[in-house]
């Protein structure tokens, strides 16, 4: 039974990871603000198109949405996880991810599909009816859990932890001129190191602030090395970023 409660990110801070210019199919377009957004089959469609997120999920915990539009039909739109293994394009209209057992995917039918089997998780998508769908990934307990529109669906998937490939976020579709647009993208802090540099970029105004931070310079570049990430997702590298969340300055008491 589904439950209103959210995701547990009391840990958390934003990521800025975005969808992989050089890791989708020919058929899917990316637009938006730091390519947030994809856009599936821009004309008519023959097949099934994917695309992978820039962010390797193994070993940690990060939480994202997928804002879907209101054009929400068809064999198949998919969301979860999978390897570099997994195909991203196909002609024909197939459940994608999943197809093998390089992929973990929630289908817009409610199923589950992984080694190409299915199982039932959620009733139907309603069709032509705007959803946000929000994954947590678990890498420490190798679960994958699925939230729609706030509610909690349970957990999908287990074991994760035991793949020694890569894993990354994906969503693909059968269908025409549809979109699918990254939202909230969190990560848990990897150590209290992280967590107090994420503190620091929370409550600052803007990057040229970390210079006049009274900082040894080694922090400095390590508090400016996160917010410098930003720049490098959008190039498609794997890395991770805390955005500036506050419009308050920060208070240093020494």
């Amino acid at each position: 039974m589904s439950q209103a409660d959210g995701p547990p990110l009391a840990n958390f801070c934003n990521d800025n990871w975005t969808w992989n210019i050089e890791d989708k199919s020919r058929d899917v377009n990316l637009c938006g603000e730091n390519l947030r957004t994809a856009h599936f089959h821009p004309n008519w469609s023959n097949g099934t198109a994917g695309v992978r997120g820039t962010r390797a999920l193994n070993g940690r915990r990060y939480y994202w949405e997928i804002a879907v539009s209101n054009r929400i039909f068809g064999t198949s739109m998919m969301f979860g996880v999978c390897t570099k293994k997994a195909r991203l394009h196909v002609n024909n209209f197939v459940n994608l991810l999943g197809e093998c057992e390089n992929g973990w995917g929630l289908s817009h039918k409610g199923l589950l599909w992984h080694k190409g089997k299915w199982r039932q998780y959620t009733k139907l998508f309603s069709e032509d009816e705007a959803t946000t769908i929000g994954l947590l990934f678990d890498g420490i307990k190798g679960t994958l859990t699925y939230y729609k529109d706030g509610y909690n669906l349970g957990v999908a998937f287990t074991d994760l932890h035991l793949v020694k490939d890569e894993l990354y976020p994906v969503v693909c579709s059968t269908a025409a001129r549809t979109e699918m647009s990254l939202g909230i993208r969190k990560r848990e802090y990897f150590d209290l190191q992280d967590m107090c540099r994420g503190v620091i970029l929370a409550s600052i105004r803007q990057r040229s602030d970390i210079e006049e931070l009274p900082l040894p310079q080694m922090i400095q570049q390590y508090v400016a090395d996160e917010e410098n990430a930003m720049e490098n997702s959008q190039n498609g590298e794997m890395k991770c970023n805390c955005f500036f969340l506050s419009d308050e300055p920060l208070q240093l008491v020494w």
